[in-house]
Formats: C-alpha cells, sequence, structure tokens
C-alpha cells in the first residue's frame, strides 16, 4: 500500500507570519494538532504541533504575565527540520520513520509542493484494516517451518473449509528461527474445524487453543 491511499489531502495550513493565537484558534476550530507551515509556494517550511504550542503560550497562573506571547510569529516556535513524505511511498516505510523518529505527523510533498498529510492515528487505522480487525470473524495463529511453501498450504487447508481469508500476518518465531507463524483473519466466527483440518494435517495451531480440541 502507498501513502496516496491513505493521506489526507485536505490540509490545514498557516505561514511562518501567522501568529501562536492563529495555531491556537485553527487547531481548535479543525480539532487538529498539527498544522504545516508553508511558504507562498506551498513548499513546507515548518511545522507547529500541539506541543509547540502549549510550550510557547503564557501560563495560566501568571497573574500580570504579558500576553504578546500570542501574537509571537509561528516562525519562531515552529519547528524546521521536517521529514516529509512522497505520494507513492510505502505505508510500511513511513511507519518506520514514524517509530524511529518519534513523529507524529508527516507532511507528503510532491516536487516540493504539500499534497497531503499522514498522522499516527491514520497509520494506525490502516493497520486495522489490514489485519481485518474490523471485520467480523477469528484470528488462527499456526506455527510452521520456516521454508517455502508453507502459507500456500495453510491457506489451502483453510480454503478447502470454505473460510474466507480476510488478511495474513507473517512474523518470525522468537524461540526457534527455523520456524515462523502465519497469523490468519478468517471470516467465520466458528474455526473449530478448520483447526481441527489443521492439526490433523501435522500444523502446530498456536491459538485459539480451545478446550477439548485435539493437541
Amino acid at each position: 500500500m502507498i501513502i496516496e491511499q491513505i493521506m489526507k489531502t485536505h490540509v490545514e495550513t498557516l505561514t511562518p507570519q501567522h501568529t501562536l493565537k492563529s495555531a491556537i484558534e485553527l487547531m481548535r476550530a479543525k480539532k487538529i494538532r498539527h498544522i504545516p507551515i508553508v511558504n507562498e509556494n506551498n513548499e513546507v517550511v515548518g511545522l507547529v504541533t500541539d506541543r509547540d504550542v502549549k510550550d510557547a503560550a503564557p501560563s495560566i497562573f501568571e497573574e500580570n504575565g504579558s500576553r504578546e506571547e500570542f501574537a509571537a510569529p509561528l516562525q519562531r516556535i515552529m519547528q524546521k527540520d521536517i521529514i516529509t513524505g512522497h505520494p507513492l511511498d510505502f505505508v510500511e516505510e513511513a511507519a518506520s520513520l514514524f517509530y524511529e523518529h518519534h513523529i507524529g505527523c508527516m507532511p507528503i510533498t510532491r516536487d516540493k509542493k504539500l499534497v497531503g498529510i499522514i498522522t499516527e492515528t491514520d497509520l494506525l487505522y490502516t493497520l486495522v484494516e489490514l489485519t481485518g480487525g474490523n471485520q467480523p470473524g477469528s484470528q488462527i495463529e499456526v506455527k510452521v517451518p520456516n521454508k517455502a511453501g508453507m502459507l500456500s498450504e495453510v491457506a489451502g487447508i483453510i480454503s478447502s473449509h470454505k473460510a474466507n481469508v480476510h488478511s495474513v500476518l507473517v512474523y518470525p518465531d522468537k524461540e526457534n528461527s527455523e520456524h515462523k507463524i502465519l497469523v490468519f483473519r478468517v471470516g467465520t466466527m466458528n474455526p473449530v474445524n478448520v483447526i481441527n483440518a489443521l492439526k490433523s494435517e501435522g500444523h502446530v495451531v498456536l491459538w485459539p487453543n480451545m478446550p477439548g480440541m485435539p493437541s
């Protein structure tokens, strides 16, 4: 999946000359936490987050505190070292950048122009969609030897029982590098027959481990 498929194309922006007050009002009105800062050519030159705003805003406990901070231009508080993405970048690569750099959003540019934005919420929702977690069904985890053909073999057994596969994930077995774990999300609320079939073919089903079923 590429970023273009999940990014928001309507992006609220401000310029470096806008004030802290403008950022606060925009965040409240649109219920957003990130505002890309652009120049007259719609090129990203900075980013302001809700944390930046909180850090820059005057304390409510300052009885005689100056309110000049609200008139401060965003140029003073915006983050200037911004990680951006391209619409054709892969979502999983973007997710790695979010994790590695502890960022909450990523402006998306094409030919240096802002064309969209993705946030950590967008990535989380995409994960739910990719794993089929938003669809009714069951999860089956199968431990198999780490060799070619195992995914096809297990999927064939599931298919033979007319269970529709919503998604498949593969991850290494941390206890034994010679095995891997296949995680199937299937469109049935009662996977007992599928699990019995998998076990009868010699496969190790890690989940669900249901009472009364053959081990």
